[in-house]
């Protein structure tokens, strides 16, 4: 018997994947969880196993394609049967649920004609983007399946309310699925959060200093990136209004920290999320680094690793910046970025002195977070990246 396996939620709040490349074809026999196709969702490429042993009768969506969870991405059944089935035949059984109510709308028969006419059909994510970037989506001439409404058709309806004579040379590069969601995720934090920006510096002296000891104690490399880790959970510890999100007129103050750390790859910027950071030590929290920014480098990280940060931590000195205006990621009130570390005169004793300073910005959601609140919050964070020592008093993770 044919079974429709649908494209499944594999991520948090997915709606829509991208096919990247099919591992198997029409004809071809499968085994139990022998991987069918790559997908990129808006942050990851995943391989999907198959979820049952048979033969392909069909692929849902070829390469390059869209598909939105709940559509067929593959059928399974028994050499020599057809799909769909022949008249008289049975209808291939479902694996896993239909579409959304949202995403129903992409079905001709979810709807009347009228409904069709009054309402384009589009996922959610694309009525959104439309939305920020004040596109009628009614006016839009879907090229998508069935008329619907893609990312690209509102980009471009964007870009031609703002025209530009083409110049000679000029060259058009669509943007991948990882820099759509990107932008917009930016254009949401941009609109919904009233951000303000707070710039310190650290004298990074014992900093580099308790740096070169731990590498040469324990003979691993320890990331810039988890000593300011360490030096931010018991600053939020201290400050919990920093670990929390903002749900309408209450503050959600979250009980573990789980903080993103911003990661500058080829195909542009992902957070990976070291999950409940504040249990961790020292030595766990540069492995946990290490880890995150290989696999996010190299597009292995898992959905559940690229989401759900509580708090972020974005080191631009990595890449040669000095000070900065992060915006807030939607979903949290704070990010931290540190620049990079370079000499600079500081006064000592009445001396002026050059030594390796750190800036520092602190971005925060002024709606939660007050100027006074965010003083202290970065005071205590530079209190301990200036005598790293504090760290022993104040940590509390795990041993390591």
């Amino acid at each position: 018997m044919a079974r429709e396996f649908r494209l499944p939620d594999i991520g948090e709040g997915l709606t829509e994947a991208e096919i990247v490349q099919w591992h198997v074809s029409v004809g071809d026999d499968v085994r139990l969880d022998q991987a069918l196709v790559e997908i990129e969702t808006d942050k990851s490429v995943v391989e999907v196993p198959s979820p049952f042993a048979g033969t392909v009768l069909h692929c849902g969506a070829a390469t390059g394609d869209t598909l939105p969870v709940g559509a067929v991405l593959v059928v399974i059944g028994e050499a020599g049967e057809s799909w769909p089935a022949e008249a008289g035949g049975h209808r291939a059984a479902p694996i896993v649920g239909s579409l959304a109510e949202e995403a129903q709308d992409l079905t001709p028969s979810a709807r009347s004609a009228t409904a069709a006419a009054l309402r384009p059909r589009a996922l959610p994510l694309v009525r959104k983007l439309a939305k920020e970037l004040g596109v009628d989506i009614g006016t839009v001439t879907g090229s998508g399946p069935d008329g619907r409404v893609t990312r690209e058709d509102v980009t471009a309806a964007a870009r031609s309310q703002q025209p530009r004579a083409a110049q000679a040379g000029d060259e058009r590069r669509p943007l991948s699925k990882l820099r759509r969601t990107i932008a917009a995720n930016l254009t949401q934090a941009w609109a919904q959060v009233p951000l303000v920006t707070a710039f310190d510096e650290v004298d990074a002296t014992r900093l580099l200093s308790a740096r070169r000891a731990l590498t040469s104690r324990y003979g691993v490399p320890v990331p810039i990136d988890a000593l300011v880790l360490a030096a931010v959970v018991p600053a939020l510890w201290a400050h919990p209004e920093f670990n929390s999100t903002l749900d309408g007129d209450t503050l959600v103050i979250h009980g573990r920290h789980d903080i993103g750390v911003a990661v500058d790859t080829p195909d542009g910027l992902m957070v990976a999320v070291i999950a409940d950071a504040g249990s961790m030590s020292l030595l766990q929290l540069a492995g946990e680094v290490r880890r995150l920014g290989e696999g996010a480098r190299a597009r292995t990280l898992k959905p559940t690793e690229l989401s759900g940060q509580t708090f972020t931590v974005s080191n631009i000195g990595a890449i040669g910046g000095g000070y900065g205006t992060p915006l807030v990621p939607m979903g949290t009130v704070g990010i931290l970025s540190v620049g990079r570390v370079a000499q600079r005169p500081v006064v000592r004793a009445g001396s002026v002195e050059a030594a390796p300073v750190m800036p520092l910005s602190l971005s925060y959601d002024h709606r939660v977070i007050d100027g006074g609140l965010g003083r202290r919050f970065l005071a205590m964070v530079i209190e301990h990246l200036t005598e790293p020592v504090l760290l022993l008093a104040s940590h509390r993770g795990r041993g390591g």
